[in-house]
């Protein structure tokens, strides 16, 4: 499992931990696991789905690095 912050301009959306992460990429729809080489990529319009739960967002920016990812979005 890694630790998961999903935040945009205003509040902490979700912080917690995953075992994996779902996420609308510019390049289309791509999963996250446990030990996933570090990435930094932009979001399109879709949702981001943890552990079944949906969180729709219009844009943002992942980073995941050492077992942790940092979601920026504009919902």
């Amino acid at each position: 499992m890694f630790n998961v912050i999903l935040l945009d301009q205003t509040h902490v959306i979700f912080d917690g931990m995953a075992k994996s992460v779902i996420l609308p990429g510019d390049g289309g729809e791509f999963e996250v696991l446990d030990f996933h080489k570090p990435i930094i990529t932009s979001l399109r319009r879709g949702e981001i789905v943890i552990h079944g739960m949906g969180f729709p967002i219009s844009r943002g920016i992942m980073r995941f690095h050492k077992d942790q990812m940092i979601v920026l979005v504009e919902l």
